[in-house]
Formats: C-alpha cells, sequence, structure tokens
C-alpha cells in the first residue's frame, strides 16, 4: 500500500532578504512666498522595498485597463511611524527609475502576518 503526501498550498512568503531596494515616500507641501508654482515634496519616510512589475501573464489586462505603468511595492509594516496615503508619493532610489515619481493608488496591509504591506502605485503623469 502506498501513502500518498496530502497536498496543502503554501502561500509564498515575502521575507527581508527581498526587500533590496530603497523607496522614499513624500508628500506636497505649499510653495513658500506669494507667487503661484509647484509645490516642494516633504520627506515622509524611507523604507527597503521589494518592487514588483506587471507581469508578463497580466501584460495585455495591463494593457486594457490602462495600469501598464502600475508597480507594486511590498514594504515592512511601519506601525504607527508611517501609514501611507493615496495623498502620498514616492520615489524609487534605482536606476532604472531615476526621476520617476509614482502615486499611491492602494494601500493594502497583510492582515494575516502584519508583518508587510503592498502599496500599489502609478507613474506620474
Amino acid at each position: 500500500m502506498i501513502l500518498m503526501r496530502k497536498f496543502e498550498y503554501k502561500e509564498p512568503r515575502v521575507h527581508s532578504g527581498e526587500l533590496r531596494t530603497p523607496v522614499v515616500f513624500y508628500k506636497h507641501k505649499d510653495k513658500s512666498g506669494p507667487f503661484p508654482g509647484e509645490s516642494e515634496k516633504e520627506k515622509l519616510y524611507n523604507a527597503w522595498a521589494k518592487v514588483d512589475e506587471v507581469w508578463l501573464k497580466d501584460l495585455e489586462v495591463a494593457k486594457s485597463n490602462g495600469t501598464l505603468t502600475d508597480v507594486t511595492r511590498t514594504i515592512r509594516d511601519p506601525q504607527s511611524d508611517y501609514i501611507p496615503s493615496n495623498k502620498h508619493f514616492l520615489e524609487i532610489d534605482a536606476p532604472q527609475y531615476a526621476g520617476k515619481q509614482y502615486n499611491i493608488k492602494h494601500v493594502q496591509p497583510d492582515l494575516k502576518k502584519r508583518e508587510f504591506i503592498a502599496i500599489v502605485a502609478e507613474l506620474k503623469s
């Protein structure tokens, strides 16, 4: 009689070793002076992140939805040190993303583990 091992799904784990890319979170602050113009940016938080682009299998769906420039960042949950908001934006400190800013669209905490949060952001136009 051959006993087979029971199949159990194990969800993919994000671990600290995958957080390799520095990310800086900002918010706009009013420009000082009497003249109108672009607002200045105020640094809110620094973190190490795992950056996921649109997956190749989802490329066609992303094109049709207009979400081709969206990226997902996974960071450690900063607890009360910083709470990401859709009023904030971020920059990725890597040569491939130099000079690009991303508006935060959605923040998704991992309610099971409470160790990481996923942030979906899109390229500013």
